[in-house]
């Protein structure tokens, strides 16, 4: 069956950076859409950032635009979000979402894992 497993998230003061990793497996990863969406407690979930499956056009929330990178492996079933200038207001669990039929910024995804904490904090 399809398994997202993130890894990478942890405390680090605003302005620092943290790169969140996605391991997947149980499926065709070059053949879905793939996003890194973020929920704090109390708040709405919100996509991040989502890539096609090929690598190619990338999006990302206005909220992290010029901060965050994602990027993919296919050749290792892998998902990136590579997070700099990190902000308070990013502090939320994140996770990864994977789809066949669906690619953007949107949060109707298939699939997700059971996230990773990142936490901004001085």
């Amino acid at each position: 069956q399809v398994q997202l497993v993130e890894s990478g998230g942890g405390s680090v003061q605003p302005g620092g950076s943290l790169r969140l990793s996605c391991a997947a497996s149980g499926y065709t990863f070059s053949s879905y859409c793939m996003s890194w969406f973020r929920q704090a407690p109390g708040k709405e979930r919100e996509a991040v950032a989502s890539i096609y499956p090929s690598g190619a056009f990338p999006e990302y929330a206005d909220s992290v635009k010029g901060r965050f990178t994602i990027s993919r492996d296919n050749s290792k079933n892998t998902l990136l979000l590579q997070m700099n200038s990190l902000k308070p207001d990013d502090t939320a669990m994140y996770y990864c979402a994977a789809s066949a039929s669906v690619c953007g910024l949107r949060n109707s995804y298939t699939y997700s894992g059971q996230g990773t904490q990142v936490t901004v904090s001085s």
